[in-house]
């Protein structure tokens, strides 16, 4: 079987930077940091599996953290080495991965959130701070049982952006994401049975920007929590006002965060 291509938007010129957006998104919420970026840097945004213009998973066989990782190499080989990763929620989780596959070739890493849930249950077997997207996971996956769709979004989205958003969503916008949280249940199994353990990221030395909204949820500042004090360079920010989704709400303030770390690299 030949490997699947990924879709990735590209814009400008200079050092590789590669963008990994969150689930029930695609490359296209990256836009605006391309925009800010392109002056100074080569930015690549791809489209992880199931997303945007990217593929479908390939296999029967239930997908890892790694596999996301890997989809996206020919991505990182066109941005050249060292560079520089970028990432929210799953995608800062599959961002994680491949720096501990290949760190000599990152030279920085930019990180909103990041969702290894497995962290969590590692620290303290459930229940624990993550009971509320396993429970999220569990709604969204009985919806999808019963073939509603949008029920499924619901259940997902609400979670993490509070009850009534998925009804406030732009109509244009919901059909695509209805469709993306088919897949919550994969998305769930990579991010609880990730077996990379919480030391494994001592050995990530290159500057990391750890991003926190003070408004998200328990689950995802658990995961800060766990994977904070294993970085050996890490910087956290925290956003007043902002929740897990910040990127995409408040792209201006996070873009600003992530330029501004990327001018002392």
């Amino acid at each position: 079987m030949s490997r699947p291509e990924p879709f990735v938007r590209e814009a400008g010129a200079g050092p590789g930077v590669v963008c990994i957006h969150a689930n029930a998104s695609s490359s296209s919420q990256w836009r605006g940091l391309m925009d800010q970026l392109a002056a100074t840097h080569r930015v690549l945004a791809p489209d992880s599996y199931g997303a945007g213009k990217s593929p479908q998973w390939p296999s029967d066989r239930i997908i890892t953290l790694r596999d996301e990782a890997e989809l996206l190499e020919p991505v990182f080989e066109r941005a050249g080495s060292p560079l520089i990763l970028v990432g929210h929620s799953y995608g800062a989780a599959v961002a994680l991965i491949a720096a501990l596959l290949r760190p000599e070739r990152v030279r920085a890493l930019a990180l909103y959130e990041p969702t290894l849930f497995a962290l969590v249950d590692a620290e303290s077997p459930p229940p624990n701070a993550a009971d509320g997207i396993r429970q999220a996971v569990a709604n969204a996956a009985a919806a999808l049982d019963a073939g509603d769709r949008n029920a499924a979004a619901a259940a997902f989205i609400d979670y993490w952006m509070g009850a009534g958003s998925w009804r406030q969503t732009p109509a244009a916008r919901q059909p695509a994401m209805a469709e993306s949280v088919a897949d919550v249940r994969r998305w769930a199994h990579a991010l609880f049975n990730e077996p990379t353990p919480a030391s494994a990221f001592r050995r990530l030395d290159q500057p990391v920007l750890l991003m926190i909204g003070r408004r998200s949820t328990a689950s995802a500042h658990a995961v800060a929590r766990a994977l904070a004090p294993m970085l050996p360079n890490v910087r956290v920010v925290e956003f007043d006002g902002l929740g897990h989704m910040g990127p995409i709400t408040h792209p201006d303030q996070v873009n600003a965060a992530i330029g501004r770390f990327l001018e002392r690299l």
